[in-house]
């Protein structure tokens, strides 16, 4: 036909590059669109749930009447063919995320993230390497391959960056974490850089994979610019180089990033594709930008406000050291700066950051309550746990050893702390009958929050708090808190401390003989004190006890020298509970690993049988890691 445009291997090859990333798009946007909805259906099945359950504060105490006792206990032992979705979805937990495949010492990866993972290699690649047959009928034809593998690498960099960024869409859809959100950044990341050496690294190795007129070009260089700079930046990635230098991981991933895109911008420009990769400045833009109000807000709000106060008002952080390796940081709580109990939050030092840009995340081990800092005395101890935003930061390397010995030398301090913040997912623990906590060292961070806000809100039945530590000294500025939560607890809730030291010789120990405690019971109802039970032949009376509470003299909390067998521990809460069990776990990938290998049982068979009232399980873990 006159004026029709002759077919050739290049209009081909135009064509699939033109067609195959939006197809590649579609299939993301499909999977997202899955996750949310997924989401929305759990919310609204949570919703349902928590309607028809019975509330300890509404229906009266569960320990008052045998039937309330345990809704399930009752026909326990009994297989019900309704308990079949539960004992599913269960399943489904213990396959997707309490199964691990192990990576060095310091690595594993649930099999959830495998598939996901491996789902998005074959996506990409099957896309990459499908019709590059040439009209000559040679099959995987490099120019087909090379050209369209850099054209799908291109298209996903918008993807990548958003993954990577703090306050993204992604997450307010799905419900993922900015956590999982980054680890899910370093696979896509590493997976596209596979794809850009299929697209330069074969141009390299054929013989005439690059024209004579297009060595030395700009665009040319600029291409293998970026691709070099990609490949360094996944190296410095790397979770060993993230442990040992995290400062030197986040200013090159910084400085390499921009490198990586500004240099695919220009090269991409050349094909007219640049479309799919200058978007990933705006995402990035715009995380930088609601960071950097959020900052000013929390710095400049309490100024204002003290400006208009005729009351005076602690404006600085305080930083003190409560064992030669751990630092407590307490920053006056700014206006707005609200969280939820295992959210984190990033912290700048302007005297100890190296640059304003340099932000550190950690775990934030206090809670926001405004009745809790309403009722608090000025001589209460532990109070900054429901009044300030504290954080217990570990003395390791950089930033965190400069800030331990700034205040190792200069002993309680005041300093200047910028908040950006929060950020996590607070586990949703609501509709839990039993709730199991387990912290390592610092994790008590993330668990120590949940303690006190199930203890105040009153609405499961069973909490048994479990902490590891190697100094025995953690537990002079703990006390305090564990000690408030057993007293907001209502009658109708049981809850266990258990305690365990495992330095290997107790003669090391210097074990405190009494960690008093004020308390201000002001408001409090009756029934507080009895969790306080300290296992005397009379009832521990708080109020007329003026050198305040021991922490061992209370029957609920329990002390040992030893390590904590957490299969142990974790089945026989199981074993008694009934409804619906929460473990919340923070601490080593040793300690992620021992719980979740105790949790991956059958939900079908065995005295976990939820077809014969067990209790479903869910499992939340915040192990110790590095953005």
């Amino acid at each position: 036909m006159p004026g029709a445009t002759k077919v050739t291997d290049k209009t081909i090859r135009v064509a699939l590059a033109k067609t195959y990333p939006k197809e590649i798009w579609y299939f993301v946007a499909s999977f997202i669109f899955l996750l949310s909805l997924v989401r929305v259906i759990s919310f609204v099945l949570q919703r349902l749930h928590r309607r028809r359950a019975p509330s300890s504060q509404t229906g009266g105490s569960y320990g008052s009447d045998p039937e309330l006792a345990s809704p399930t206990s009752l026909s326990r032992g009994t297989t019900s063919l309704r308990r079949i979705p539960t004992a599913a979805a269960n399943a489904w937990r213990v396959i997707a995320f309490r199964s691990t495949l192990q990576i060095g010492k310091s690595y594993s990866i649930c099999l959830a993230d495998m598939f996901v993972t491996f789902a998005y290699i074959l996506v990409l690649f099957v896309w990459a390497l499908v019709n590059t047959t040439d009209l000559e009928g040679v099959k995987f034809d490099w120019s087909f391959y090379s050209n369209r593998a850099g054209t799908l690498a291109a298209s996903q960099f918008p993807l990548i960056t958003v993954l990577g960024t703090k306050n993204n869409v992604l997450t307010l859809l799905t419900g993922i974490s900015y956590e999982k959100m980054n680890n899910l950044h370093r696979m896509s990341a590493r997976v596209l850089l596979v794809l850009l050496w299929l697209h330069a690294g074969s141009k390299l190795a054929v013989a005439d994979g690059i024209d004579a007129d297009e060595i030395g070009t700009t665009w040319l260089n600029l291409g293998y610019v970026s691709v070099f700079a990609f490949s360094l930046l996944a190296i410095v990635s790397l979770r060993p180089i993230r442990a040992v230098a995290y400062e030197f991981f986040f200013y090159m991933h910084f400085a390499l990033a921009f490198v990586v895109l500004l240099g695919a911008v220009y090269h991409t420009a050349n094909f007219n594709f640049q479309q799919y990769v200058w978007p990933s400045f705006l995402v990035w833009g715009l995380d930088r930008f609601i960071r950097l109000l959020r900052v000013i807000i929390y710095a400049v709000s309490p100024r204002l406000i003290r400006s208009k106060s005729t009351e005076s008002q602690e404006s600085s952080a305080r930083a003190d050291m409560l064992a030669p390796d751990l630092v407590r940081l307490r920053v006056p709580r700014p206006p707005g700066f609200c969280w939820s109990p295992g959210q984190l939050s990033y912290i700048i030092v302007p005297s100890v950051s190296t640059l304003p840009i340099e932000a550190h995340p950690f775990s934030i081990a206090s809670i926001h309550d405004a009745d809790l800092a309403g009722e608090s005395g000025s001589e209460e101890k532990g109070k900054e746990h429901w009044n300030d935003v504290v954080f217990l930061i570990s003395a390791r390397t950089g930033f965190t050893k400069r800030l331990a010995d700034k205040v190792s030398q200069k002993g309680e301090s005041a300093m200047t702390v910028l908040l950006d913040g929060p950020y996590g997912s607070s586990p949703d623990l609501d509709s839990s009958d039993t709730v199991v906590l387990i912290a390592g060292g610092t994790g008590i961070s993330y668990t120590l929050p949940l303690l006190l806000s199930l203890a105040k809100n009153g609405r499961c039945r069973r909490v048994h708090f479990i902490w590891s530590i190697r100094d025995s000294s953690h537990l002079r500025w703990v006390s305090p808190a564990i000690v408030k939560a057993l007293s907001l607890a209502p009658g109708s809730m049981s809850i266990s401390v258990s305690i365990y030291i495992t330095a290997s010789s107790t003669s090391s120990i210097d074990l405190p003989a009494q960690v008093n405690v004020n308390l201000n019971l002001g408001g409090m109802p009756a029934r507080s004190t009895e969790s306080l039970d300290t296992g005397h032949s009379e009832p521990f009376d708080l109020e007329k006890t003026s050198t305040g509470v021991d922490l061992f003299d209370l029957r609920a909390v329990q002390v040992s020298y030893s390590r904590p067998a957490f299969d142990r521990l974790i089945h026989s809460e199981l074993y008694g509970a009934s409804g619906h069990t929460s473990v919340c776990v923070c601490g080593s990938q040793g300690i992620a690993r021992a719980v979740r290998s105790s949790l991956r049982v059958n939900p079908f068979a065995g005295p976990n049988s939820i077809l014969k009232g067990a209790p479903s399980i869910t499992l939340h873990v915040e192990s110790f890691g590095y953005a």
